[in-house]
């Protein structure tokens, strides 16, 4: 059976569990739900009217916060399990991409690809979007997460041998790119979230899945103590040498690249596929949606923006840029851990 499985429709997922309903773990988490969300401290929302901070970490309040508590309650990882975790707006696209062509070389061609007619969310789906059918899945399993490390369950984290690739980017990159990102995804009853209000959020931590330093760090840390485990790559050096950082990420996954495929051009074929310039001009990334919920369905469109290094400073002021740098410089001190290349 082929490890690629579209995207199901994660309503129906929640209502099933191996084609079998499972009322009482739903009901057992919604009940949660509803006794913890009155309490919870809350912030302004980018694409929501709010957020609400669980456990540390600021989440939407019906999707990815019920998502994060039917993981730590529910999920069942296997030792093959492999996890692309990113935080939102620092290559989830791409990574998903060229993870999915790296493992699936021998399996698909470049020229019938299943990459030039399913975006790459629809390849690799979000753990804590739709976590029931995950059962059904062939190992070992691709998926996706934006929880923080230190937030998973041990089962995923200690007791097993999971791995994970993460991705990190410059924040101010990130702010830029999530606050337009967040903006085409607003209810049109809500006002749009201005530069100046999403800053001053995303400096104080409270954007999806935030703070983003924090975010950062339990990855960086994890990659230290467990580099077996956890891979950590910088967006920078993949836009600087992505030859280079997919055959880590390959020799990583265990698929590493033979010196055959290396001199056929393989891996600069998998580069090319997966490329900015060749997936946001495919059909399938133009026009057609993905749908994460009955409330949250984006226009693939909208994962293609510029895909460039440094494209935040052409919108922060230098007094915004000093700040981040600041924020930065203090968060990191001491970790070993620099943004860039």
């Amino acid at each position: 059976m082929d490890s690629f499985l579209p995207s199901p429709d994660c309503d129906t997922i929640s209502k099933t569990y191996n084609g079998q309903i499972d009322s009482h773990l739903i009901q057992k988490t919604n009940e949660g739900y509803r006794e913890i969300l009155p309490n919870l401290p809350r912030g302004k929302g980018w694409m929501t009217e709010h957020l609400v901070q669980y456990q540390g970490v600021w989440l939407t309040p019906n999707f990815a916060l019920k998502g994060l508590m039917w993981v730590q309650d529910h999920f069942k990882p296997r030792s093959t399990d492999i996890f692309l975790a990113t935080f939102p707006k620092t290559g989830t696209t791409w990574l998903k991409a060229l993870t999915f062509a790296t493992v699936n070389r021998n399996r698909y061609g470049f020229a019938d690809h299943p990459l030039l007619t399913t975006v790459p969310h629809g390849c690799l789906p979000f753990l804590e979007a739709c976590p029931n059918d995950l059962d059904g899945f062939p190992s070992p399993r691709l998926l996706s997460t934006h929880i923080p490390y230190t937030l998973l369950p041990n089962s995923m984290t200690v007791n097993q041998s999971c791995r994970f690739v993460y991705i990190c980017r410059d924040p101010k990159d990130v702010l830029v790119s999530k606050w337009l990102f967040m903006n085409k995804l607003r209810p049109k009853e809500l006002a749009p979230i201005s530069l100046e209000e999403a800053f001053e959020l995303f400096c104080q931590g409270i954007s999806h899945y935030g703070p983003y330093w924090d975010h950062v760090l339990g990855y960086w840390k994890a990659s230290l103590e467990t580099p077996e485990k956890v891979l950590f790559l910088k967006y920078e050096e993949l836009k600087e040498e992505p030859s280079v950082v997919v055959k880590r990420l390959g020799e990583f996954l265990g698929h590493p690249f033979s010196l055959e495929e290396v001199s056929k051009g393989v891996v600069e074929e998998i580069v090319k596929l997966c490329s900015f310039e060749n997936l946001s001009n495919l059909e399938v990334n133009k026009s057609s949606v993905l749908k994460l919920s009955t409330q949250i369905i984006i226009d693939n469109r909208h994962f293609f923006r510029k895909g460039k290094v440094g494209d935040g400073k052409s919108y922060l002021t230098d007094e915004m840029i000093k700040r981040i740098n600041e924020i930065t410089s203090e968060k990191l001190l001491g970790s070993g851990l620099v943004f860039g290349s």
